[in-house]
């Protein structure tokens, strides 16, 4: 087991998410072009939703890059970490608009599954990972981010308290 590109890798993808959520708090509606356009599935529903934007998902790829350094990883993996990270994301939001799930409704490990688990195959080779490390930051991700998103309510940064 390497516990510490684990945890790099965890807190990257704590930027990684906090970025979009930060970036709301700060811009508001403005600049908040929805991904989709506002198209829909063949389904009639929306691809993601509104709430996932081209200033969430840069701010989130900006932010990250130039974070990688401060623990202790290249640009570049943060770049990756970000982008696979918002894939994910995006998977989910995919998924929860083809369960008719409501935009921003909680869906218990398919919000935080994603988004932790493309970022941790995709770095997988760069940073040796096994799949021990790769189960073990996906647990840590999973449980921390449950409690983070409650700290994040509780001072008022995130609408939700999930």
């Amino acid at each position: 087991m390497n516990i510490l590109p684990v945890l790099q890798l965890v807190a990257l993808l704590t930027i990684a998410n906090g970025a979009p959520v930060i970036a709301k708090k700060l811009g508001g509606r403005r600049a908040a072009f929805p991904l989709d356009f506002g198209l829909t599935f063949f389904d009639g529903r929306p691809v993601f939703g509104s709430s996932k934007t081209i200033r969430g998902i840069m701010a989130s790829i900006l932010v990250t890059t130039a974070s990688a350094p401060l623990v202790g990883l290249e640009p570049a993996i943060g770049a990756i970490v970000a982008a696979a990270a918002m894939a994910g994301d995006l998977f989910s939001s995919f998924v929860k608009r083809r369960l008719n799930f409501p935009p921003s409704s909680q869906a218990l490990g398919l919000d935080q599954i994603p988004e932790c688990l493309f970022p941790m195959l995709a770095c997988r080779d760069a940073l040796a990972l096994t799949v021990v490390d790769i189960v073990l930051g996906v647990v840590i991700f999973f449980a921390g981010g449950l409690m983070l998103s409650r700290l994040l309510f509780r001072a008022h940064l995130r609408d939700e308290p999930y």
